[in-house]
């Protein structure tokens, strides 16, 4: 190999990996804007409305209608979903238990996350709230 093809063949691969790793970080999901499903993002600086339904997820809190839960910890998986692992209080029971959480993109709209329970239950679908 010339001296020529082996700078070619470096650039080739630096490239490759740079575009590897912006497809890794665009797979990410980010929460440091809140997301919510409608009455959610109503909620989003306060309360102003109840609803049975309420989910509203950033970065340090999930909110439910009947909870509400402090981000402890947030591992990113390797498929780009996230675990949370959060303490929760839940309407009318006294102190927090450790519940862990996994968002994912939606299968059916990417702009979508889908939000279940250690079990696998679904919570709900949200969006990121305007």
């Amino acid at each position: 190999m010339t001296q020529a093809s082996v700078c070619g063949f470096r650039l080739l691969v630096a490239a490759f990996v740079a575009m590897a790793a912006g497809q890794a970080l665009a797979a990410t999901i980010d929460l440091s804007k809140p997301y919510g499903n409608k009455s959610g993002c109503i909620n989003k600086n306060g309360q102003e409305v109840y609803a049975e339904d309420m989910l509203l997820l950033t970065d340090k809190e999930f909110i439910t209608a009947a909870s509400a839960c402090t981000v402890t910890e947030t591992q990113t998986k390797p498929d780009g979903s996230l675990v949370l692992k959060t303490l929760c209080a839940a309407e009318g029971e006294d102190g927090q238990s450790p519940i862990q959480f996994t968002v994912k993109r939606s299968p059916k709209n990417a702009k979508k996350l889908v939000i279940a329970d250690e079990d696998g239950k679904v919570m709900g679908e949200v969006a990121r709230c305007r």
